[in-house]
């Protein structure tokens, strides 16, 4: 009997059923959903897309990620902490990309705050790993109810509180669970979908950043 929440493609593999067998979805769900990012960069991309998602659905952002990377000088935040009010009329003029002020400002807030963390840290792969939750607080097994039943978790709501306090805005625990979901904190694969064994195994492989004290 399939897990729930796992669907079959039409190459027989079986995947959490999110996709929805929908070319572009599925092989993010394959190639990076989960996947470990070390990479400050994504790292920083990816808070901010989760961000953007606010409302709408990751399916919508994923579609315009490309159109984001122009707009946004590849998220890097060295750049983008230097972007003033031309740069938000830029953007807001920038039909590829979600219209928002307020989270286009956001972005350019975050990107300065990315360079206090990091250099606090070292790097903000440093910084969010050391939350990476242990093993008392995930499932015994990865269910789609288990899922669906936690949108948020202790360690996100952590890390949404730690980061706000140093400045952050649309963190919220909901969208950092969504990021450590997306970066591999944790391991969010339904059991029974084909990633789900290849994504342990390259969690195992991984050697955690740590922090560099300046």
């Amino acid at each position: 009997m399939t897990e729930k929440g796992i669907v079959a493609g039409d190459d027989g593999l079986l995947r959490c059923a999110w996709q929805g067998n929908l070319d572009d979805y599925r092989r993010y769900h394959d190639e990076e959903w989960g996947r470990p990012v070390t990479d400050d960069r994504r790292l920083f991309e990816k808070i901010c897309l989760e961000g953007f998602q606010s409302g709408l659905s990751w399916l919508t952002i994923l579609r315009k990620r490309e159109a984001f990377r122009a707009a946004f000088a590849g998220f890097d935040f060295d750049q983008v902490a230097e972007f003033g009010e031309a740069d938000v009329d830029r953007c807001l003029a920038d039909t590829g990309i979600v219209r928002h002020r307020g989270k286009i400002v956001s972005t350019i807030n975050n990107a300065r705050r990315a360079k206090e963390l990091r250099q606090e840290f070292g790097s903000l792969a440093s910084y969010f790993w050391s939350y990476e939750p242990g093993a008392a607080e995930r499932p015994t097994r990865v269910t789609y109810e288990a899922i669906v039943a936690n949108p948020t978790t202790p360690t996100s709501t952590r890390i949404s509180k730690d980061l706000k306090k140093r400045g952050w805005t649309f963190v919220g625990p909901t969208t950092i669970y969504a990021f450590m979901q997306a970066m591999g904190l944790v391991n969010d694969h339904i059991e029974g979908c084909h990633c789900r064994v290849l994504v342990e195994e390259m969690r195992g492989r991984l050697t955690r950043p740590v922090v560099k004290v300046a």
